[in-house]
């Protein structure tokens, strides 16, 4: 016999990324980046009395504020991650940080397109090279802030607890993964504002250069409209994945069927199966079964013990004699 304390059942409900302190790093320091570069645009637009130097400047400032939504996200997750009123702890919040992100960024592109449909038809005067530097010197900017948010992909650890918990709970970490299940949507969308930065930078690039060179002075309005049907393009994708963990939507059918392949056997069936996203890395499964001989709780979750990303697990047991 062994006698167990109630702590020995308990457990902590932690469903952060494997690599959500060195992002949040990265993200503050892109923050400053990004924001050293928005004061410097503002001000050489107004000494050079650029308006196309000042919109861009204006333009930056939504991505730095998209950018400290995303860095107070992560600060936030990590403080409340014990908090127990947080039922399933605070692994989603970097997606709902990502879904405001991508909102934001779907204003932003709405804003070029409208600004580059009235240049159009009003052409405001454009001091070439005091933009071009200045857009250059965004561009560099940009790339490095891509360049630390982006340079590497986080790894989970493995950490397998087992506690054979007698009301069907369980709670593992493991370093194996699929890749939309461990996809950081918050980190994802502070490195696509970058890149919608970045791509507008070349963009207004090519645009000015044109312009000064050859006198298309039309370029510079149709590659903001080219730029702003591309950023729509990644925030609705972001909205779309990151909306999906939000409302709970299955992650991965390939995990459903794992799950079902591992516990239906014989006679045995499941009745209901809950299966979400708890964090990047982390999902969470609820199964109701249905048997003719029930086994003991650990017998069902021990079955389970080694699909890639299964955190958190809540196994109830029916018995039923013949079929169902």
């Amino acid at each position: 016999m062994h006698s167990h304390t109630l702590d020995s059942w308990q457990h902590e409900h932690v469903f952060l990324g494997a690599a959500h302190e060195r992002n949040e790093r990265r993200t503050w320091a892109v923050v400053g980046l990004t924001t050293t570069m928005m004061v410097v645009e503002i001000a050489g637009g107004m000494f050079f009395g650029s308006m196309a130097l000042l919109a861009d400047g204006w333009h930056m400032s939504t991505h730095a504020g998209a950018l400290a939504i995303a860095a107070f996200a992560y600060r936030y997750a990590r403080r409340h991650a014990h908090d127990p009123r947080f039922a399933f702890g605070t692994g989603k919040l970097g997606d709902l940080a990502g879904f405001a992100s991508a909102v934001v960024l779907a204003l932003v592109a709405l804003a070029i397109g409208w600004e580059s449909a009235l240049r159009f038809f009003q052409p405001v005067p454009i001091h070439y090279p005091e933009a071009t530097a200045i857009a250059v010197a965004g561009l560099i900017v940009n790339l490095a802030s891509a360049w630390l948010l982006g340079g590497d992909h986080a790894h989970g650890h493995a950490h397998d607890h087992d506690h054979g918990h007698d009301h069907g709970h369980d709670h593992r970490h493991d370093h194996h993964h699929d890749h939309h299940g461990h996809a950081d949507h918050n980190m994802r969308a502070a490195f696509w504002h970058v890149m919608a930065d970045a791509l507008t930078s070349v963009l207004a690039i090519v645009g000015l250069l044109a312009a000064w060179a050859y006198g298309w002075t039309w370029l510079d309005p149709a590659v903001g409209i080219l730029g702003a049907i591309v950023i729509a393009h990644w925030s609705w994708r972001l909205i779309r994945d990151a909306g999906a963990v939000l409302l709970d939507a299955a992650p991965d059918a390939a995990l459903v069927q794992k799950i079902r392949a591992r516990l239906e056997r014989g006679h045995d069936s499941i009745s209901d199966l809950h299966v979400w996203r708890l964090g990047p890395g982390h999902h969470g499964a609820i199964v109701a079964l249905v048997v003719d001989h029930p086994q003991p709780v650990e017998t069902y979750k021990a079955r389970l013990s080694d699909i890639p990303g299964l955190s958190h697990v809540t196994v109830e047991v029916h018995q039923c004699h013949g079929k169902h």
